[in-house]
C-alpha cells in the first residue's frame, strides 16, 4: 500500500492518538500538515478505499453526529511493508546501518531498538529449536 504524503500525515495523527478520532480532531492534531483542512474528506475517503482506516463509530457534535476514524494498519506494519520486501530484502542491513548513523538517534531510541532486536533474536532461536526438535 502506497500512501501520499498527506495521507501519511493523517495516518501518523491517528497512530499517535492511539484511538479513533473524528474529522475535526484529526485536523486539530495535525499541526504540521501539508494539506488544507478543506481536503480532509478527500484524504479520509482515499484512506478508506485503500483499507488503511476504518469507520469506528460516531460521536455527537452539537446537534449532529460525526464519524470516528481509526487506523486499520499499525505504523509499524506500514513502515515495515514499505521498507521490507522480497525485492529489497538484501538491502535491509544497509538500511539499518544508515539508520544507526543518523544524528537524530538518542540513547533511549537505541536502547529501545536493542531490546526489540534481542527479543526478535530470541524468538527466531526458539523457532529454530522447535523445528529441530520436530525432525
Amino acid at each position: 500500500m502506497r500512501l501520499t504524503r498527506s495521507e501519511l500525515e493523517v495516518m501518523e495523527t491517528l497512530w499517535l492518538a492511539g484511538r479513533p478520532l473524528p474529522r475535526n480532531e484529526i485536523i486539530e492534531l495535525s499541526t504540521d500538515r501539508s494539506w488544507s483542512p478543506r481536503t480532509i474528506h478527500i484524504l479520509l475517503n482515499g484512506l478508506l478505499q485503500k483499507g488503511a482506516i476504518k469507520e469506528a463509530g460516531f460521536v455527537k457534535r452539537t446537534k449532529t453526529y460525526g464519524r470516528l476514524y481509526a487506523a486499520k494498519i499499525s505504523g509499524e506494519d506500514y513502515y515495515a511493508n514499505s521498507i521490507f520486501s522480497e525485492k529489497n530484502a538484501k538491502a535491509l542491513p544497509m538500511y539499518f546501518s544508515a539508520l544507526m548513523k543518523s544524528k537524530a538517534l538518542t540513547v533511549d531510541m537505541v536502547s529501545e531498538m536493542e531490546q526489540v532486536l534481542l527479543q526478535r533474536k530470541q524468538e527466531l532461536l526458539e523457532d529454530v529449536e522447535t523445528e529441530t526438535a520436530g525432525e
